[in-house]
Protein backbone atom coordinates (compact mmCIF):
# COMPACT_ATOMS: atom_id res chain seq x y z
CA UNK A 1 0.00 0.00 0.00
CA UNK A 2 1.69 3.42 -0.95
CA UNK A 3 1.36 5.85 1.78
CA UNK A 4 0.35 9.69 1.44
CA UNK A 5 3.27 12.37 1.97
CA UNK A 6 3.48 14.62 4.42
CA UNK A 7 1.36 17.68 4.61
CA UNK A 8 -0.34 20.71 6.29
CA UNK A 9 -3.94 20.08 5.94
CA UNK A 10 -6.87 23.23 6.29
CA UNK A 11 -10.52 22.74 6.79
CA UNK A 12 -12.05 26.21 6.06
CA UNK A 13 -15.61 26.68 6.67
CA UNK A 14 -16.15 29.73 4.24
CA UNK A 15 -14.94 30.46 0.63
CA UNK A 16 -13.16 33.57 2.25
CA UNK A 17 -11.11 31.81 4.45
CA UNK A 18 -9.73 29.81 1.27
CA UNK A 19 -8.66 32.39 -0.52
CA UNK A 20 -7.00 33.93 2.18
CA UNK A 21 -5.41 30.61 2.72
CA UNK A 22 -4.44 30.11 -0.73
CA UNK A 23 -3.54 33.30 -1.30
CA UNK A 24 -0.38 32.90 1.33
CA UNK A 25 1.52 30.69 -0.39
CA UNK A 26 -0.30 29.81 -3.84
CA UNK A 27 2.58 27.94 -5.20
CA UNK A 28 2.97 25.54 -2.44
CA UNK A 29 -0.54 24.65 -1.88
CA UNK A 30 -2.98 22.44 -3.32
CA UNK A 31 -7.50 22.39 -3.18
CA UNK A 32 -8.97 19.03 -2.49
CA UNK A 33 -12.92 18.23 -2.90
CA UNK A 34 -13.60 14.64 -3.23
CA UNK A 35 -9.68 13.88 -3.41
CA UNK A 36 -10.73 11.06 -6.08
CA UNK A 37 -7.76 12.07 -8.61
CA UNK A 38 -5.74 14.43 -6.37
CA UNK A 39 -5.34 11.09 -3.40
CA UNK A 40 -4.13 8.74 -5.50
CA UNK A 41 -1.73 11.20 -7.22
CA UNK A 42 -0.51 12.28 -3.73
CA UNK A 43 0.16 8.57 -2.64
CA UNK A 44 2.56 8.05 -6.41
CA UNK A 45 4.71 10.91 -5.40
CA UNK A 46 3.18 13.29 -8.37
CA UNK A 47 2.26 16.09 -6.49
CA UNK A 48 4.05 16.87 -3.12
CA UNK A 49 2.40 20.20 -1.77
CA UNK A 50 3.06 21.63 1.69
CA UNK A 51 -0.19 22.28 2.34
CA UNK A 52 -3.64 20.95 1.06
CA UNK A 53 -6.99 23.24 1.40
CA UNK A 54 -9.99 20.45 1.94
CA UNK A 55 -13.05 22.25 0.19
CA UNK A 56 -16.03 19.71 1.47
CA UNK A 57 -16.65 21.94 4.75
CA UNK A 58 -17.38 24.98 1.98
CA UNK A 59 -21.15 25.18 1.96
CA UNK A 60 -20.92 28.12 -0.89
CA UNK A 61 -18.96 25.50 -3.14
CA UNK A 62 -22.16 23.44 -2.96
CA UNK A 63 -24.99 25.79 -4.48
CA UNK A 64 -27.80 23.99 -7.11
CA UNK A 65 -29.99 26.08 -8.22
CA UNK A 66 -31.99 26.14 -11.42
CA UNK A 67 -33.68 29.87 -12.73
CA UNK A 68 -36.88 30.63 -13.96
CA UNK A 69 -35.47 31.17 -17.47
CA UNK A 70 -33.94 27.52 -16.89
CA UNK A 71 -30.51 28.47 -16.26
CA UNK A 72 -28.74 26.58 -13.90
CA UNK A 73 -26.41 27.81 -11.26
CA UNK A 74 -24.16 24.54 -9.83
CA UNK A 75 -21.65 24.88 -7.48
CA UNK A 76 -18.14 23.64 -7.73
CA UNK A 77 -18.26 21.11 -5.13
CA UNK A 78 -21.86 20.09 -5.76
CA UNK A 79 -21.26 16.10 -6.22
CA UNK A 80 -21.03 13.76 -9.72
CA UNK A 81 -23.83 11.74 -8.24
CA UNK A 82 -26.10 14.42 -7.23
CA UNK A 83 -26.11 15.78 -10.84
CA UNK A 84 -26.01 12.88 -13.09
CA UNK A 85 -29.53 11.86 -10.54
CA UNK A 86 -31.21 15.03 -10.24
CA UNK A 87 -34.30 15.06 -12.18
CA UNK A 88 -34.35 18.34 -13.82
CA UNK A 89 -30.60 17.69 -14.73
CA UNK A 90 -31.91 14.50 -16.51
CA UNK A 91 -33.75 16.42 -18.21
CA UNK A 92 -33.04 19.51 -19.58
CA UNK A 93 -29.29 18.15 -19.96
CA UNK A 94 -29.20 15.05 -20.75
CA UNK A 95 -25.80 14.87 -22.27
CA UNK A 96 -24.91 16.43 -18.49
CA UNK A 97 -26.32 13.78 -16.26
CA UNK A 98 -24.62 10.88 -18.30
CA UNK A 99 -21.40 12.07 -18.67
CA UNK A 100 -21.31 12.59 -14.73
CA UNK A 101 -23.01 9.25 -14.41
CA UNK A 102 -20.42 7.38 -16.61
CA UNK A 103 -17.53 8.50 -14.30
CA UNK A 104 -16.01 5.84 -12.43
CA UNK A 105 -18.09 3.98 -9.99
CA UNK A 106 -21.00 4.40 -7.60
CA UNK A 107 -18.70 5.15 -4.86
CA UNK A 108 -16.20 7.63 -6.51
CA UNK A 109 -19.63 9.65 -7.93
CA UNK A 110 -19.95 10.30 -4.64
CA UNK A 111 -17.36 12.24 -3.60
CA UNK A 112 -15.93 13.43 -7.02
CA UNK A 113 -17.22 16.93 -7.73
CA UNK A 114 -18.00 19.17 -10.88
CA UNK A 115 -15.11 21.65 -10.24
CA UNK A 116 -12.92 17.97 -9.49
CA UNK A 117 -13.91 17.34 -12.57
CA UNK A 118 -13.53 20.24 -14.48
CA UNK A 119 -10.12 21.07 -12.86
CA UNK A 120 -8.85 16.82 -13.74
CA UNK A 121 -5.30 16.43 -14.12
CA UNK A 122 -3.87 15.28 -17.78
CA UNK A 123 -3.04 11.71 -18.08
CA UNK A 124 0.01 9.47 -19.60
CA UNK A 125 1.80 6.59 -19.12
CA UNK A 126 4.91 7.62 -18.34
CA UNK A 127 3.33 9.94 -15.75
CA UNK A 128 0.34 8.55 -13.68
CA UNK A 129 3.31 6.02 -12.11
CA UNK A 130 4.93 5.60 -9.06
CA UNK A 131 8.15 8.10 -8.34
CA UNK A 132 10.02 5.10 -7.90
CA UNK A 133 8.81 4.01 -11.37
CA UNK A 134 9.56 7.29 -13.18
CA UNK A 135 12.56 7.85 -11.45
CA UNK A 136 14.14 4.63 -13.78
CA UNK A 137 13.72 6.98 -16.59
CA UNK A 138 14.63 10.21 -15.10
CA UNK A 139 11.19 11.50 -14.87
CA UNK A 140 9.75 13.81 -17.75
CA UNK A 141 8.59 17.26 -18.46
CA UNK A 142 5.20 17.40 -16.53
CA UNK A 143 7.54 15.91 -13.41
CA UNK A 144 10.50 18.53 -13.75
CA UNK A 145 12.47 16.38 -16.29
CA UNK A 146 14.46 17.17 -19.42
CA UNK A 147 12.09 16.25 -21.93
CA UNK A 148 8.64 14.23 -22.84
CA UNK A 149 9.35 10.26 -23.25
CA UNK A 150 6.55 9.85 -25.82
CA UNK A 151 7.62 12.13 -28.34
CA UNK A 152 11.20 11.70 -29.54
CA UNK A 153 13.66 14.44 -28.20
CA UNK A 154 9.73 15.83 -27.34
CA UNK A 155 10.40 19.56 -25.97
CA UNK A 156 6.19 19.95 -24.98
CA UNK A 157 4.09 17.52 -22.44
CA UNK A 158 1.31 15.66 -24.71
CA UNK A 159 -0.40 14.05 -21.60
CA UNK A 160 -4.01 13.88 -22.57
CA UNK A 161 -7.32 15.21 -20.87
CA UNK A 162 -9.97 12.07 -19.73
CA UNK A 163 -12.83 14.47 -18.28
CA UNK A 164 -16.04 13.88 -18.94
CA UNK A 165 -18.24 16.74 -18.14
CA UNK A 166 -16.63 18.99 -19.95
CA UNK A 167 -17.56 17.95 -22.87
CA UNK A 168 -21.22 18.40 -22.01
CA UNK A 169 -20.61 21.58 -20.98
CA UNK A 170 -18.90 22.87 -23.89
CA UNK A 171 -21.62 21.39 -26.24
CA UNK A 172 -24.22 23.74 -23.53
CA UNK A 173 -21.88 26.75 -23.84
CA UNK A 174 -21.12 26.49 -20.49
CA UNK A 175 -19.35 29.63 -18.15
CA UNK A 176 -17.18 29.03 -15.08
CA UNK A 177 -16.79 31.48 -12.66
CA UNK A 178 -13.02 31.67 -10.40
CA UNK A 179 -12.47 33.90 -7.82
CA UNK A 180 -8.82 34.85 -5.96
CA UNK A 181 -8.62 37.91 -3.67
CA UNK A 182 -7.30 39.50 -6.38
CA UNK A 183 -11.16 39.49 -7.96
CA UNK A 184 -13.74 37.40 -10.16
CA UNK A 185 -13.72 36.72 -13.56
CA UNK A 186 -15.91 34.45 -15.27
CA UNK A 187 -14.85 32.34 -18.55
CA UNK A 188 -16.41 30.12 -21.35
CA UNK A 189 -15.42 26.29 -20.56
CA UNK A 190 -13.81 26.58 -24.24
CA UNK A 191 -11.12 28.95 -23.01
CA UNK A 192 -10.57 27.52 -19.59
CA UNK A 193 -8.81 24.78 -21.10
CA UNK A 194 -5.23 25.60 -22.10
CA UNK A 195 -4.45 22.75 -24.57
CA UNK A 196 -1.17 22.13 -22.27
CA UNK A 197 -0.54 18.59 -21.06
CA UNK A 198 1.58 20.48 -18.45
CA UNK A 199 -0.76 23.38 -17.47
CA UNK A 200 -4.35 22.32 -18.78
CA UNK A 201 -6.45 24.86 -17.48
CA UNK A 202 -5.96 28.38 -16.96
CA UNK A 203 -7.31 28.71 -13.42
CA UNK A 204 -3.97 30.34 -11.80
CA UNK A 205 -2.96 29.13 -8.72
CA UNK A 206 -4.31 31.43 -6.23
CA UNK A 207 -7.82 30.72 -8.10
CA UNK A 208 -10.37 28.46 -7.00
CA UNK A 209 -13.30 27.64 -9.62
CA UNK A 210 -16.82 28.34 -7.65
CA UNK A 211 -19.56 27.65 -10.18
CA UNK A 212 -20.59 26.51 -13.35
CA UNK A 213 -23.36 28.66 -14.85
CA UNK A 214 -25.23 26.79 -18.28
CA UNK A 215 -27.48 28.99 -20.24
CA UNK A 216 -31.04 27.64 -20.68
CA UNK A 217 -31.08 24.72 -23.58
CA UNK A 218 -32.42 26.49 -26.61
CA UNK A 219 -36.05 25.24 -27.86
CA UNK A 220 -35.40 22.62 -29.36
CA UNK A 221 -32.52 21.23 -27.75
CA UNK A 222 -31.77 17.36 -27.97
CA UNK A 223 -27.92 16.37 -26.28
CA UNK A 224 -26.54 13.01 -25.78
CA UNK A 225 -22.82 11.74 -24.21
CA UNK A 226 -21.10 8.87 -24.86
CA UNK A 227 -18.17 7.02 -23.27
CA UNK A 228 -16.03 4.37 -25.01
CA UNK A 229 -13.95 2.46 -22.59
CA UNK A 230 -12.30 -0.76 -22.31
CA UNK A 231 -14.89 -1.48 -18.91
CA UNK A 232 -17.87 -0.53 -18.23
CA UNK A 233 -16.79 0.69 -14.56
CA UNK A 234 -13.30 2.31 -13.20
CA UNK A 235 -12.35 3.50 -16.24
CA UNK A 236 -11.08 6.75 -18.12
CA UNK A 237 -12.07 7.08 -21.60
CA UNK A 238 -10.73 5.78 -24.55
CA UNK A 239 -13.00 8.22 -26.66
CA UNK A 240 -15.92 10.43 -25.39
CA UNK A 241 -18.03 12.41 -27.29
CA UNK A 242 -21.15 15.16 -26.40
CA UNK A 243 -23.74 16.30 -29.16
CA UNK A 244 -26.46 18.48 -29.24
CA UNK A 245 -28.53 19.36 -32.01
CA UNK A 246 -30.88 22.42 -31.97
CA UNK A 247 -34.06 21.78 -34.71
CA UNK A 248 -36.61 24.87 -35.49
CA UNK A 249 -39.92 24.36 -35.72
CA UNK A 250 -40.32 22.96 -38.85
CA UNK A 251 -38.42 20.23 -37.52
CA UNK A 252 -35.23 20.92 -39.47
CA UNK A 253 -31.80 21.04 -37.79
CA UNK A 254 -30.72 25.16 -36.92
CA UNK A 255 -27.80 24.04 -35.18
CA UNK A 256 -25.51 21.07 -34.60
CA UNK A 257 -22.50 20.91 -32.14
CA UNK A 258 -20.31 17.75 -31.92
CA UNK A 259 -17.45 17.75 -29.14
CA UNK A 260 -14.70 15.03 -29.04
CA UNK A 261 -12.38 14.50 -26.04
CA UNK A 262 -9.60 11.91 -24.77
CA UNK A 263 -7.53 12.45 -28.06
CA UNK A 264 -5.43 15.26 -26.55
CA UNK A 265 -4.86 17.71 -24.41
CA UNK A 266 -8.04 19.19 -23.96
CA UNK A 267 -11.92 18.85 -25.41
CA UNK A 268 -11.99 19.82 -28.96
CA UNK A 269 -15.22 20.98 -30.95
CA UNK A 270 -15.67 19.53 -34.54
CA UNK A 271 -15.09 22.51 -36.97
CA UNK A 272 -17.40 23.40 -39.59
CA UNK A 273 -20.31 21.42 -39.33
CA UNK A 274 -22.78 22.98 -41.21
CA UNK A 275 -26.49 21.73 -40.40
CA UNK A 276 -28.24 19.69 -42.77
CA UNK A 277 -31.19 21.01 -44.34
CA UNK A 278 -34.02 19.17 -43.02
CA UNK A 279 -34.03 16.53 -40.15
CA UNK A 280 -30.71 14.25 -39.55
CA UNK A 281 -30.55 11.79 -42.61
CA UNK A 282 -28.49 9.10 -42.12
CA UNK A 283 -26.55 10.55 -45.58
CA UNK A 284 -25.81 13.54 -43.05
CA UNK A 285 -24.69 11.83 -40.79
CA UNK A 286 -22.38 9.84 -42.57
CA UNK A 287 -20.75 12.90 -43.89
CA UNK A 288 -20.64 14.98 -39.59
CA UNK A 289 -19.21 11.51 -38.77
CA UNK A 290 -16.20 11.34 -41.53
CA UNK A 291 -15.73 15.39 -40.93
CA UNK A 292 -15.10 14.24 -37.11
CA UNK A 293 -12.72 11.51 -38.43
CA UNK A 294 -10.53 13.80 -40.40
CA UNK A 295 -9.89 16.37 -37.89
CA UNK A 296 -9.18 13.80 -34.58
CA UNK A 297 -5.51 12.80 -34.62
CA UNK A 298 -4.80 11.49 -30.96
CA UNK A 299 -1.59 11.60 -29.09
CA UNK A 300 1.08 8.89 -29.38
CA UNK A 301 0.94 9.07 -25.69
CA UNK A 302 -2.32 7.21 -25.48
CA UNK A 303 -3.13 3.34 -25.43
CA UNK A 304 -4.01 2.04 -29.14
CA UNK A 305 -4.10 6.12 -30.59
CA UNK A 306 -4.59 4.27 -34.06
CA UNK A 307 -7.49 2.08 -32.96
CA UNK A 308 -9.01 5.09 -30.91
CA UNK A 309 -9.06 7.11 -34.40
CA UNK A 310 -10.53 4.05 -35.95
CA UNK A 311 -13.94 4.57 -33.47
CA UNK A 312 -14.22 8.33 -33.88
CA UNK A 313 -16.77 7.67 -37.37
CA UNK A 314 -18.90 4.86 -35.72
CA UNK A 315 -19.52 6.13 -32.21
CA UNK A 316 -20.05 10.07 -34.04
CA UNK A 317 -22.62 7.68 -36.04
CA UNK A 318 -23.85 6.11 -33.10
CA UNK A 319 -25.25 9.10 -31.15
CA UNK A 320 -26.17 10.83 -34.15
CA UNK A 321 -28.52 8.25 -34.82
CA UNK A 322 -29.79 7.80 -30.55
CA UNK A 323 -30.36 12.40 -30.90
CA UNK A 324 -32.32 10.96 -34.11
CA UNK A 325 -34.51 8.83 -32.26
CA UNK A 326 -34.68 10.82 -28.88
CA UNK A 327 -35.91 13.31 -32.02
CA UNK A 328 -38.87 11.11 -33.58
Amino acid sequence: MLPLPSFEWLSPTTLDEVLLALADRPSETMLLAGGTDVVPNLKYGVHAPARIIGLRKVAELRTFDQATDGSFVIGAGVTLDRIATDSRVRARLPALAEAARSVASPQIRQMGTLGGNLCLDTRCGYYNQTEFWRGALGGCIKTGGPLCHVVPQGKRCVAAFSADTPLALLAYEATLDLVSTRGARSVTVASFFAGDGLANTVRARDEVLVRVRIPAPPPGMHSAYRKVRFRRAIDFPLLSIAAAAVLDAAGSVADLRVIVGALGALPRPIRGLTPPPGPLSLEAIDTIAATAAAQCHPLPSLDAPAWRRDIVAPTVRRILSELTASIA
